[in-house]
C-alpha cells in the first residue's frame, strides 16, 4: 500500500477516528432503542416506524450534503454530523413518560441527518487523502475504512446490549454523549479546514445529472441494501426474541458478532477478489462489475436456503447461525466492491456530490428495507422476509449487469 504524506495520514487517521467514534455510538443507539421499546411491548412495526424518519431524512442528506460538503467542506460536514448526533441523543433524556414513538422519530430524523453527513464526509474523503495512485491501493482503501466501520458497528450492537442490561436506558445515553461529545471537541480543533471544497461552485441542477456508470450503480445499491435490511433491521431481532425465546443480551450479541465478522470480510475483500486488485489498468473497473455481478447471484440463493430450511423446521438455531454467516460473507464482498467502484468511478471535482448521490439511493434502499421488514413481518412471517429479500437481490444483479456492459 503507498504510504501518503503524514499530513494527510493525520488527516485521514483523524477522519477515520470521527467516523469510527460516530458508527458506535449509532449502532448502539439502535440496539437500545430497538430493545428497550420491544421490552415496552411495542410490536416490530411500530418500532420499524420509530426508524422511517431516521432512514428518510437520510435520503435527502445524502443528496443535499453532497451539495453541502462541495460548498463548505467536507470538514464543516463531517463536524456537523457529529453535533447533531449529540442533540439527537440529548433528545431521548426527556421523562419516560414524553418518550412516545413520534418523541423517537423525531430524534431519530436527526440522527439520521447526522449518520449520512458523517458517512457521506468520510467516504468522500478517502478519495481526497488516501494514495490512490492504482485502483488497487484505492480498493485496499476503501475496504479499510468500509470494513472498519462495520465491525465497529457490530460492537456497538453489543455496547447497546450490554448498557441497556447494566444500566438502563437513560445512563447509556449519557455515556455515549460524553464520549461522542470529546471527540466532536478534537475534531473542531484538528480538522483541516476546506477539505473537500470545490473550487467552482456546484449548481443545485447537478444533483441529480449523474452519469448512465453512476446511476446503474446507485440502482443496484439500493436494491442491495433494501435485501440486506428487509429481513435484518427489525424481524430478525423481534424473530429471535418471540420465537427463538433469546434473551436480549444474546440477539444484542448475536448480531454484533455478524457485524464484526460482515466488517471483517470486508477488509479482506481485496485479497478474496484478488484479481480487481491484481489489476491496475481501467479495464479494473470493468473486471469489478463482472465479479460483483457473480457475487450477486451467489447471494441470491442464501436467503432462499435460509426460508427453506426454516420452512421444513430443520433446527432453527443453527440454520440462522449458518445462513447469517453465509449471507455476511458474500454480502461484505458485494457491498465492498460497490463502495470501491463508486470512489474510483467519481471525479476528484465532485467525489462529494457523487458519493453523496449513491449513499441517497442506498438511504432509499435501507428505507424501504425497514418498513418492509416491520410490516411483512408481522403479515406473512420471517420466512416471506427472506423470499422478498431473494428477490430484490436478483433486482440489484440487473443493474449490475447494466452496469457492466454501460461502463
Amino acid at each position: 500500500m503507498t504510504i501518503a504524506p503524514a499530513p494527510s495520514l493525520r488527516q485521514y487517521a483523524l477522519v477515520t477516528g470521527n467516523y469510527w467514534a460516530f458508527t458506535l455510538t449509532d449502532g448502539a443507539l439502535r440496539m437500545l432503542v430497538v430493545l428497550h421499546f420491544h421490552s415496552l411491548g411495542y410490536d416490530a412495526l411500530q418500532i420499524a416506524l420509530m426508524f422511517i424518519f431516521y432512514e428518510l431524512f437520510g435520503v435527502f442528506t445524502n443528496l443535499l450534503g453532497g451539495y453541502l460538503g462541495a460548498r463548505i467542506g467536507l470538514n464543516r460536514t463531517m463536524n456537523i454530523g457529529l453535533g447533531l448526533q449529540l442533540a439527537a441523543l440529548s433528545m431521548l433524556l426527556v421523562n419516560p413518560q414524553l418518550l412516545t414513538v413520534a418523541w423517537v422519530m423525531a430524534a431519530q430524523a436527526v440522527s439520521g441527518v447526522a449518520k449520512d453527513l458523517n458517512k457521506m464526509s468520510a467516504k468522500s474523503a478517502i478519495k481526497l487523502l488516501a494514495p490512490t495512485h492504482t485502483n488497487s491501493s484505492l480498493y485496499r482503501w476503501v475496504a479499510v475504512l468500509t470494513g472498519s466501520k462495520n465491525t465497529l458497528k457490530g460492537a456497538g450492537f453489543f455496547l447497546g446490549g450490554a448498557l441497556l442490561t447494566n444500566v438502563g436506558f437513560k445512563p447509556s445515553i449519557l455515556i455515549m454523549m460524553l464520549g461522542l461529545g470529546s471527540v466532536w471537541l478534537c475534531s473542531l480543533m484538528l480538522l483541516k479546514a476546506n477539505l473537500g471544497r470545490s473550487v467552482q461552485k456546484p449548481k443545485l441542477r447537478q444533483l441529480l445529472s449523474k452519469s448512465s456508470v453512476i446511476n446503474h450503480l446507485s440502482a443496484a445499491r439500493l436494491f442491495l441494501f433494501c435485501a440486506r435490511d428487509v429481513w435484518f433491521v427489525v424481524a430478525l431481532p423481534v424473530y429471535l426474541a418471540q420465537q427463538l425465546n433469546w434473551a436480549y443480551w444474546q440477539v444484542s450479541a448475536f448480531l454484533a458478532v455478524w457485524i464484526i465478522g460482515y466488517g471483517l470480510v470486508q477488509m479482506l475483500a481485496p485479497l478474496i477478489t484478488r484479481k480487481v486488485v491484481n489489476n491496475a489498468s481501467p479495464n479494473g473497473f470493468q473486471l469489478a462489475h463482472k465479479i460483483s455481478f457473480k457475487w450477486q447471484i451467489t447471494l441470491m440463493f442464501v436467503p432462499l436456503a435460509l426460508a427453506m430450511g426454516l420452512y421444513f423446521e430443520w433446527q432453527s438455531d443453527a440454520i440462522l447461525i449458518i445462513g447469517l454467516g453465509m449471507f455476511g460473507i458474500v454480502f461484505a464482498v458485494n457491498s465492498c466492491l460497490h463502495s470501491y467502484l463508486i470512489v474510483a468511478l467519481s471525479k476528484s471535482s465532485s467525489v462529494a456530490m457523487d458519493v453523496g448521490f449513491y449513499y441517497m439511493a442506498n438511504a432509499v434502499g435501507r428505507l424501504l428495507g425497514t418498513l418492509l421488514s416491520g410490516w411483512v413481518f408481522i403479515q406473512f412471517g420471517f420466512i416471506s422476509c427472506l423470499l422478498i429479500s431473494a428477490a430484490l437481490v436478483l433486482c440489484a444483479t440487473y443493474f449490475t449487469f447494466m452496469l457492466a456492459h454501460r461502463h
